[in-house]
């Protein structure tokens, strides 16, 4: 079964424009191109627009993008690695859902409001005795004046660029991509860029960062937010190779 560009550009979301874009690109070619120089498109092609689409969502571009499929063509293998990532921010926009819903529940109801209950998935106080055990009182108090500023859009879009971040270095781990990879450094100046914010835009120094990669294995509750074992060491290696080139 074969679709047409203006089919696929419909039912996708996109454009032909695009399609022709991606495929001067060596990302997407047609499957064939008619005696009317009309473009068509099989279920292969389907998929690979798909796998593109998902890793476009996650802010890699073009190129990041062609590497990342060339390096791993078994389209149900990183199909499943895609379905996880969704699957993990599915389950954290319900808990997000779930806790608003709560609140507006009680406010309708006249009920009192429970704390525990209005910042369930929000509480960035849980880890304060160790962030102070480990960097200071000071760093966290900074830490914190600094997340408390930001007001509640800052803090949704400071959270939406960390779970992009992870699940972009994600992606890129699953694809065989090499810790140092362009890329993966762009993925690491994003995550360095984010960690400087939030310690309150005191810049890491490449000690201190390598340092922080090397938390993400050691502490399983970091390993586990990137996946594993596996995931952590290679974001950690990423923040070796970024601290080398950019911050020594």
């Amino acid at each position: 079964m074969e679709w047409s560009i203006q089919q696929i550009a419909r039912l996708s979301g996109t454009t032909s424009r695009t399609l022709r874009h991606y495929d001067e690109q060596g990302l997407l070619p047609p499957t064939r191109v008619g005696a009317n120089g009309y473009r068509y498109y099989d279920e292969a092609a389907l998929v690979r627009l798909q796998r593109i689409l998902l890793l476009r969502q996650l802010g890699l571009g073009l190129p990041a993008i062609a590497e990342l499929l060339d390096g791993q063509t078994d389209d149900v293998a990183a199909l499943t690695t895609h379905r996880a990532l969704l699957e993990q921010e599915r389950d954290r926009v319900e808990r997000l859902i779930a806790t608003v819903t709560t609140t507006i529940e009680r406010l309708e109801g006249g009920q009192e409001l429970m704390a525990e209950e209005v910042f369930d998935g929000f509480d960035h106080t849980q880890y304060r005795e160790e962030v102070e055990q480990r960097w200071g009182a000071d760093a966290y108090a900074r830490s914190d004046r600094w997340w408390r500023g930001l007001g509640s859009e800052g803090q949704a879009a400071f959270r939406e660029e960390a779970g992009a971040i992870t699940t972009a270095l994600a992606a890129a781990h699953a694809a065989g991509a090499s810790p140092d990879a362009p890329e993966v450094q762009a993925l690491m100046a994003r995550h360095y860029a984010w960690v400087r914010a939030g310690w309150g835009g005191t810049a890491p120094s490449a000690e201190a960062f390598v340092g922080l990669g090397e938390m993400y294995v050691a502490d399983p509750r970091f390993a586990q937010h990137y996946g594993g074992a596996e995931g952590a060491a290679f974001v950690r290696d990423a923040m070796r190779a970024y601290a080398a080139s950019e911050l020594g």
